[in-house]
């Protein structure tokens, strides 16, 4: 149920993250559709990959494809000036995305009997995969690769369900919204990990 549940959130809000960053980019209603798909399902395909997972597989989830589509319609069509408050709550779809997906990256990893290393592979893959592919697409420098804390709480999220301390749906509940929560508040408080920058 935690999974399904997961991947639900996590689709909407990517594809609704891709399609905004398209719009934002102002790509036609094709190049909206195609940011918004491969946000919601990029991370989770590079992941099947990685862990020995048939790509094919992403073709079974048809219910979720359906749900991206639907999501990145009613984004496009809604209210102009209501998109421009985007910076104000895209994060917050961000975070939502991030945690979602990097919970059930994880949980697949589990459920394959993989060990702890490809738990935390496939939670940051999965959680940060799409939105990689999305920026890429999109020309801007991956969120992932930033100083900002982003991919440090899918690798959080990816030892804590591999190394299975939670494992019912109430635990996996709280863990995604705390994932969410910690996301969008390292982005308030502007939180950085340590970097160096070679610029005089």
């Amino acid at each position: 149920m935690a999974w399904e549940v997961l991947s639900i959130f996590g689709t909407i809000a990517f594809a609704v993250s891709g399609a905004i960053v398209a719009m934002e980019e102002e790509y036609d209603i094709f190049g909206v559709y195609l940011l918004g798909v491969v946000t919601a399902f990029g991370g989770g395909a590079i992941r099947n990959l990685l862990i020995g997972v048939p790509v094919s597989a992403l073709w079974e989830q048809e219910m979720f494809f359906q749900i991206a589509l639907i999501s990145i319609t009613l984004t496009f069509l809604f209210p102009r000036h209501l998109l421009k408050h985007w910076p104000l709550w895209g994060n917050f779809f961000d975070a939502i995305g991030l945690a979602a997906f990097a919970i059930q990256g994880a949980l697949f990893a589990v459920k394959l009997n993989l060990p702890i290393s490809a738990a935390i592979v496939a939670a940051v893959l999965t959680g940060a995969g799409g939105g990689i592919v999305r920026d890429l697409l999109a020309s801007r420098k991956p969120t992932v690769l930033r100083d900002e804390v982003y991919a440090a709480w899918a690798i959080l999220i990816g030892m804590i369900v591999g190394l299975q301390w939670i494992t019912d749906d109430i635990g996996l509940y709280i863990l995604f919204v705390v994932m969410t929560a910690l996301r969008v508040l390292s982005y308030v408080r502007r939180w950085r990990l340590p970097f160096k920058t070679l610029r005089a």
